[in-house]
């Protein structure tokens, strides 16, 4: 290779490296727009007067727009191209949170959680695979380690900055989003000017929007462990972005607003940390790992509540970061692992389909319960949730492990 091709090939390399950075902030932009509530919950409950289960219901509508972007438009990118569907993806984020700025009542929460969640599910299914495409390697799982730990990445910087400025600065329900459009601004107009990777692109209108989902017989026995393992990962980060500010404040007695993102930004961090340190543990190992760290830190979470200690709410989150991490990795991969190649997509589909529905579904019965019951109850229902998925899992993968 001559010296001109050295340099051209080392500048394409750092080119690509640049654009997927970019991609990887539009990941991270987009999660954060998610779990900006997270801090705000106990402000919007007081100030429009909703109940617990009103407040879990805000929280788990956003499912509706992530399905909806699954099931509808995941193949959308890969006819039209990669660029205008991320920028489709930011721009319905802008919208979600011009919504958000301007709620005046539970209804225009729904509406904002909804596009969040269809904004997240368009833009960051496809930063997956652009980031695929523009890193300088072979390596496929680089990408998918690469979007992982940024959308965590992303979800706890969201929720420690909401935190921050309603505790510390004025207007808590509007500056937050003043400050959330200011960065998707800047993030879009970075990604405006990233490169495309899909060589010819074609039409909308050549792309079926019709529905398709399922698991082939061969695989349903052995699809069940990492499904189990994706939902109970994914409960357990609907229960802390959803309901630990109202367990802090409620039975903690911590009112301050940034400690209840800070808790998040802790759960979030060890995730994302978690996943790039064990990127090469086998899939099977870190399945198994996720499930039975699963069972003691529910434990602690029941333990912080009955105890009324930060100290164990602090070890619980820290543990819970690392449960989620390799529950979602490990079942992701365990997937991509099992799934036929020809239907791959389909396989994976159904297996976040599994992971919306562990988000969104124990959140609303623990917030229907803990009115009914109180919020320790809940809990306690809650973990005996998380005991049997955790168990029934073991004994499936371990029964069809190959």
């Amino acid at each position: 290779m001559t010296a001109h091709a050295q340099v051209m090939t080392r500048d394409y390399e750092l080119g690509g490296r640049a654009a997927a950075a970019t991609v990887a902030a539009m990941i991270a932009a987009l999660f954060a727009g998610s779990t900006a509530l997270t801090p705000l919950y106990i402000i919007y409950k007081q100030v429009f007067g909703f109940s617990q289960i009103t407040l879990t219901l805000v929280y788990a509508v956003y499912v509706i727009g992530n399905l909806a972007a699954l099931l509808m438009l995941g193949r959308v990118s890969d006819v039209i191209g990669r660029r205008p569907m991320a920028l489709a993806g930011m721009a319905v984020a802008v919208v979600s949170a011009v919504v958000f700025l301007f709620a005046e009542n539970v209804a225009w929460l729904d509406i904002a959680r909804i596009l969040s969640g269809l904004g997240i599910g368009v833009g960051a299914g496809t930063g997956t695979a652009w980031l695929a495409e523009l890193l300088p390697t072979d390596d496929k799982s680089q990408a998918a380690t690469i979007a992982t730990s940024t959308n965590f990445l992303g979800l706890g910087l969201g929720a420690l900055g909401a935190g921050l400025l309603a505790e510390y600065a004025p207007w808590p329900l509007r500056l937050t989003f003043v400050v959330y459009l200011a960065m998707l601004a800047t993030v879009t107009l970075l990604v405006w000017r990233t490169r495309e990777t899909v060589s010819r692109p074609g039409k909308l209108a050549d792309v079926s929007m019709r529905p398709r989902l399922s698991v082939p017989d061969a695989i349903r026995a052995n699809f069940v462990a990492p499904a189990v393992t994706g939902f109970g990962a994914m409960a357990l980060v609907g229960f802390y972005a959803a309901l630990a500010p109202s367990i802090l404040a409620q039975q903690l007695q911590v009112t301050n607003h940034a400690e209840a993102g800070a808790l998040f930004f802790e759960l979030a961090i060890v995730t994302a940390a978690t996943i790039v340190a064990t990127a090469r543990l086998s899939s099977r190992a870190t399945m198994f790992a996720a499930l039975a760290l699963m069972i003691p830190t529910v434990a602690l979470i029941v333990a912080a509540q009955v105890f009324a200690s930060m100290t164990i709410m602090i070890a619980g989150t820290a543990l819970c970061g690392v449960a989620a991490a390799l529950g979602y990795r490990g079942g992701l991969q365990v997937v991509n692992e099992i799934a036929p190649a020809d239907r791959r997509a389909e396989v994976v589909s159904a297996f976040f389909i599994c992971c919306f529905c562990g988000n969104a579904l124990p959140v609303i019965g623990i917030g229907v319960l803990s009115t009914v019951a109180g919020a320790t109850a809940a809990s306690v229902a809650f973990a005996g949730m998380i005991v049997v998925f955790s168990l029934v899992a073991l004994g499936f993968g371990a029964k069809y492990a190959r």
